[in-house]
């Protein structure tokens, strides 16, 4: 079975390498191919070489060819990326590797691959990893969703590594909201740290944020279960508490009141907004998700967002 990984950024090339190193024949597509081509490094990656079973190019086309596509764009170009395949994808397995919800239709990344490509098998692949430590080949462990349980069997096999171990799930829609949702706490628990609040508050924005996602993805149709696995509580866990967290550190600048550099993707921002939409059609109370909305659009403070927060009517848990 062949392989290839749609955008060369830090995660892509990370499973990139990862799975080359277990003996694959990958295909890594770029935008700008010249520097991963001649220097075999991304800058994204600093000291972490390409194996030569590392095949770059800039032609969707021969990527294409691949039987199973790991989609490892931002969220909100993923729509975009797909559109320029130019021939159908039948009988090709789609994983998407980009945690967010649509801002155009509100839909997360499996509805956006079924919608375009309905010729082809989505999957979700996400949980608890920096690329970093992907690309180096420190022990990670996963979530593989795929409604298609035989599928997502044989993508488990295909994808796993010695260092990257895939738990498989059919609960699809869970797995993409846990992966989405903690991107948004992560920002508020940032904001916090940043203005100094301490542990105990990052503390109950977890467990309160957490609360939140299982709530929505709950009424999505989502398992309970799913969100205490890796794609729910365990991304929490690791994107709320370190500063390798782009949304994390975009939360901390919010807090320190400094800017942050505008060429990071913070998927956490656009799906604040997304849930924020989401949560008013459908009637579900968001209350951290819509301050963070609040927070990335600077339409409020960080001491006013957390005093409205704990102005709220105090209730069972």
């Amino acid at each position: 079975m062949s392989i290839a990984v749609i955008g060369a950024g830090a995660f892509g090339t990370a499973l990139a390498i990862s799975i080359a190193r277990s003996g694959a024949e990958v295909t890594l597509w770029a935008r700008d191919t010249s520097a991963l081509q001649s220097t075999r490094q991304s800058l994204r990656l600093p000291g972490v070489t390409l194996p030569e079973s590392v095949s770059v190019t800039g032609d969707l086309a021969q990527s294409a060819l691949a039987d199973t596509l790991l989609l490892a764009t931002p969220m909100q170009s993923l729509s975009t990326v797909l559109d320029q395949f130019d021939t159908p994808l039948s009988g090709k397995a789609l994983v998407a590797c980009c945690k967010g919800i649509d801002l155009n239709t509100l839909t997360g990344p499996a509805e956006v691959l079924s919608r375009l490509k309905p010729e082809a098998t989505p999957a979700i692949l996400t949980g608890p990893s920096f690329a970093a430590d992907i690309a180096r080949g420190l022990p990670t462990a996963l979530t593989l969703a795929c409604q298609d349980e035989a599928i997502g069997r044989s993508l488990q096999h295909q994808l796993a590594t010695p260092a990257l171990r895939l738990y498989r799930s059919t609960d699809v829609i869970g797995a993409e909201l846990g992966g989405a949702l903690k991107n948004v706490i992560a920002i508020a628990c940032g904001a916090c740290i940043g203005q100094g609040m301490g542990d105990s508050t990052r503390a109950a924005l977890m467990t309160r944020g957490f609360a939140e996602m299982t709530r929505l993805a709950i009424h999505l149709g989502a398992r309970s279960e799913t969100l205490s696995g890796l794609s729910g509580m365990g991304d929490l866990a690791l994107t709320c508490m370190s500063e390798q967290s782009r949304n994390y550190r975009f939360g901390l600048a919010l807090g320190q009141e400094k800017p942050f550099d505008p060429t990071i993707t913070v998927e956490g921002a656009k799906t604040a907004e997304a849930v924020t939409r989401l949560a008013q059609q459908i009637g579900l109370d968001m209350p951290i998700c819509q301050m963070v909305h609040q927070l990335s659009t600077g339409s409020v403070s960080v001491t006013d967002a957390i005093r409205t927060l704990l102005s709220r009517p105090l209730k069972e848990e």
